[in-house]
């Protein structure tokens, strides 16, 4: 017999998106020519963002390297970076008085940085016309290039430095192919050696099948490793060919986990359903 269809938990309903201000946001990015995180990984939070004026720009294309199966971004051979992205971007910021710019990318394992002279140059640009906005960055483990890539970005500080774990190790070979746990450790703890008062991110997804221990030991690495920012959220399927989610995770456990990362030391900690790696993110600015 064929598995029945699991319902969707009243606590992730999210309205469709709608409003002048979505319409607004959407028709600058669309016509802009920009790619954002929310629309290629399907994020749930794109109508409540895009509605308050704020997306999060994905840059260097939106075809990968990788083809991680939590994640809906089409994988393939990218095209090389678009020297007039920089540039638009900074023009999106001007038109939807943007504060605080979130951007990331796909992974560029083509890329002899990992795409990090990119992201330099996006912060760089953005800052000649908006000189008071704030950055923060999501970016990949920049494989077999980690110091490299580090040494071209130190060139944009001041940002946050975020780079997600995802998952717990165990989990990886289903979810994050490709991606080494300990590597992904190693940036983060060589971005705070190297600029001990750069913040820096990690993001979790429970509902892939974790243990409660496996989680708690992520935790603990994280913070080993003197890691500032932690948000958590629930893993939803975003395309028919992603992994299935195995639970829905209760909001009163997200709680639970804040506590526990507090406890921890992490300074400012999102933990929530709904929560994502850029989601309110300038509330810990």
């Amino acid at each position: 017999m064929t598995e029945p269809k699991r319902r969707l938990p009243e606590w992730l309903k999210r309205p469709l998106p709608a409003g002048g201000n979505f319409n607004n946001t959407s028709e600058t990015i669309s016509q802009l020519g920009i790619e954002t995180i929310c629309t290629n990984a399907n994020c749930p939070n794109q109508g409540e963002c895009w509605s308050h004026g704020t997306a999060t720009v994905l840059i260097l294309g939106n075809i990968c390297t990788r083809n991680c199966k939590f994640c809906s971004v089409i994988k393939g051979k990218p095209l090389p970076p678009d020297k007039t992205e920089p540039q638009r971007i900074a023009q999106l910021a001007t038109e939807l008085k943007i504060k605080y710019l979130v951007i990331t990318s796909v992974t560029r394992d083509d890329l002899p940085d990992g795409g990090a002279s990119q992201f330099r140059d996006v912060i760089n640009t953005v800052r000649q016309s908006n000189e008071n906005i704030r950055f923060e960055l999501l970016v990949p483990d920049f494989k077999n290039c980690q110091s490299n890539a580090l040494d071209v970005l130190a060139d944009a500080l001041p940002f946050v430095l975020g780079h997600n774990l995802e998952t717990v190790p165990r989990l990886y070979p289903i979810a994050r192919s490709g991606a080494n746990y300990q590597a992904s450790l190693d940036l983060l703890n060589q971005a705070k050696n190297k600029w001990p008062n750069c913040p820096t991110k990690s993001s979790i997804m429970l509902g892939l099948g974790e243990k409660d221990e496996e989680v708690q030991q992520v935790l603990k690495d994280l913070r080993s490793v003197n890691c500032d920012r932690l948000s958590i959220g629930q893993y939803l399927k975003p395309s028919k060919s992603s992994l299935d989610v195995v639970e829905y995770v209760h909001p009163d456990k997200f709680e639970q986990w804040a506590i526990f990362a507090k406890e921890l030391g992490f300074k400012w900690v999102m933990s929530s359903p709904f929560t994502r790696s850029s989601y309110n993110a300038h509330t810990g600015s």
